[in-house]
C-alpha cells in the first residue's frame, strides 16, 4: 500500500473516499429523481423538508437560506417559486406583522410525506454500505 509522504493518506484512504463520494451521489440521483416525478427540483424539495422541520416559529426565509446554504436573496426567490406553486404560506407573525413563517400547504405536506417515505427507505437500504464506509475510514485513521 502506497503512502503519499506529504499527505499521509495511502491508495486505501483515497478509494474509501471515492466510494463514499460515490454512494452520496447515489443517494442524490435517486432523491433528484423522486422529486422530479412530483415535478420539483431537488433544491424545492429540500426547502420543504426544510421548512417541515423548522422548529416552531424558525421557518423563515433566513432559515431556509442557511438550511440550503444559499444567499438569503435566492433563497428569498426559491420560497417566491413555491408560493407561487401553492406548496408554500407565508404567515405573519402574530405580534409583528412583519415577521414572517413559512408553512407548508395541505398538498406539499403530503408530497413532502411521500417523498420523505421513500427516502427514508433508500437511506434504510444503503446503511449497510454507508456504515461499512464509515468503518473503513475510521480504520484508515
Amino acid at each position: 500500500m502506497r503512502r503519499m509522504a506529504k499527505t499521509g493518506l495511502t491508495d486505501a484512504d483515497y478509494a474509501v473516499l471515492a466510494d463514499f463520494r460515490y454512494s452520496l451521489r447515489v443517494f442524490l440521483a435517486f432523491s433528484e429523481s423522486r422529486a422530479a416525478e412530483f415535478d420539483l427540483t431537488p433544491q424545492q424539495h429540500q426547502a420543504l423538508l426544510a421548512i417541515r422541520a423548522a422548529p416552531d416559529g424558525k421557518a423563515t426565509i433566513g432559515y431556509v437560506a442557511e438550511r440550503l446554504v444559499l444567499k438569503p436573496h435566492s433563497a428569498s426567490g426559491l420560497v417566491g417559486r413555491l408560493e407561487a406553486l401553492g406548496l408554500l404560506e407565508r404567515v405573519p407573525g402574530a405580534d409583528d406583522k412583519r415577521q414572517v413563517t413559512l408553512s407548508l400547504t395541505e398538498g406539499a405536506a403530503g408530497i413532502l410525506a411521500e417523498l420523505s417515505k421513500t427516502h427514508r427507505e433508500e437511506l434504510r437500504r444503503l446503511r449497510p454500505l454507508l456504515t461499512d464506509l464509515l468503518a473503513r475510514i475510521d480504520a484508515q485513521g
